[in-house]
């Protein structure tokens, strides 16, 4: 497996936000939670396409989260997992996308940074990539189109590009993005609380110095 810090292509891909699921265990659907005043459906979309990527697709189930910036996918399969959304996604993407790059609504410190560097490393001529944090692989993940049908083909479940990642390891560049992200879920009341008291505070200052 290949690894890469950065790269200078800086070629536009498509980008595709899951945002279909119930939040069983948050008791809401993730897409309508705010964070700083902003629905993460938004944010995620926000975050893809200040990350370069053109044009943008969230898939949506549980909630009808639109959002204007993104073409909108019903999964009606959404009970079924992520994977249900991850090939719904797939199957959308118009004819001329040549690759995406793939986030999940529910990690909101995932940076445009960290999608630009998955971009640079297409533009330099990787077919797939993964951003990881401390060696572990997380999201976002860049998938060219002739892997379409294997990541497809094993995305069942809960369980989304990951089967694809490792049984074709041997093809996918790892983009190293712990020092400028962080992969934290909000399953949990628990987690939302404590990715507010993370994101709110720094976004208020930023906010002020400007």
């Amino acid at each position: 497996m290949t690894t890469r810090e950065k790269g200078a292509g800086g070629t536009p891909v498509a980008g595709l936000l899951l945002a279909a699921g119930e939040g069983s265990r948050l008791g809401r659907p993730k897409a309508l939670v705010e964070l700083a005043g902003e629905r993460l459906a938004d944010r995620g979309v926000r975050t893809l396409r200040e990350g370069g990527c053109v044009p943008i697709y969230i898939v949506v189930g549980a909630a009808r989260a639109e959002v204007p910036e993104a073409v909108t996918v019903y999964n009606p399969d959404w009970g079924s997992g992520l994977g249900s959304s991850l090939r719904a996604g797939l199957d959308a993407m118009p004819d001329d996308v040549d690759a995406v790059i793939v986030a999940l609504v529910d990690q909101p410190l995932v940076t445009a940074t960290a999608v630009r560097r998955l971009a640079d490393a297409y533009g330099e001529g990787e077919r797939a990539a993964v951003a990881t944090y401390v060696g572990n692989f997380r999201n976002p993940v860049l998938l060219a189109r002739e892997h379409w049908p294997s990541v497809h083909a094993m995305a069942e479940g809960e369980v989304g590009a990951r089967p694809f990642l490792r049984a074709y390891s041997h093809l996918v560049a790892t983009v190293p993005c712990e020092d400028i992200a962080r992969p934290d879920d909000i399953d949990t009341p628990e987690d939302l609380q404590r990715l507010r008291g993370l994101v709110e505070p720094a976004e208020e200052d930023a906010a002020e110095v400007c």
